[in-house]
Parts: structure tokens; C-alpha cells; sequence
């Protein structure tokens, strides 16, 4: 039988989506996949440029990780605090 010793390659279902790669390695991805159960994933991680103020504080407004600082409590500053930086 020709062929029969060769391995089929598995098929292979692909989704991008962007994510926040942690200090301890762990990936947090921005949105939900909708995967139902535990699932074996391979990732391929892509760094893009070093990203700028804007572009960090996007993102970071966008992890769970920050959700916190919505609630009152964590208001504690007003524009009246503190000095000007020009003066």
C-alpha cells in the first residue's frame, strides 16, 4: 500500500486575536473565544513594536486585570490635588 506509513496531517483551526502578554508568562487574551471546555491551544506569540503611551493605556484599560480601579473607593484624586508640573 503506497503511502501508508505516512501521518495525515491534522487540520488545523486558526483564530487572531490580540492579548497582554504578563511578567510571569501568562497570555491574557482581550476577548472571549467561546471555547466551551478546556482545550489544548498552540501559540505563536508576535511582538509588535514597543508600544507607546497611547497604545499602553489602551490596552491596559482593556484588562480585567485594571476592572477594579472602576469602583468609587479607588476615586481618590481630585484635579485639585497636587502641584502643577509647569509651576
Amino acid at each position: 500500500m503506497v503511502g501508508a506509513n505516512k501521518k495525515q496531517a491534522a487540520m488545523v483551526n486558526a483564530i487572531e486575536t490580540t492579548g497582554i502578554l504578563e511578567p510571569d508568562g501568562r497570555i491574557v487574551i482581550d476577548e472571549p473565544l467561546g471555547v466551551r471546555e478546556p482545550t489544548s491551544v498552540r501559540v505563536i506569540v508576535l511582538f509588535e513594536e514597543e508600544l507607546g503611551e497611547h497604545e499602553w493605556l489602551t490596552a491596559a484599560s482593556k484588562n480585567a486585570g485594571f476592572a477594579f480601579l472602576e469602583h468609587p473607593a479607588e476615586d481618590i484624586y481630585a484635579s485639585t490635588d497636587g502641584k502643577p508640573l509647569d509651576g
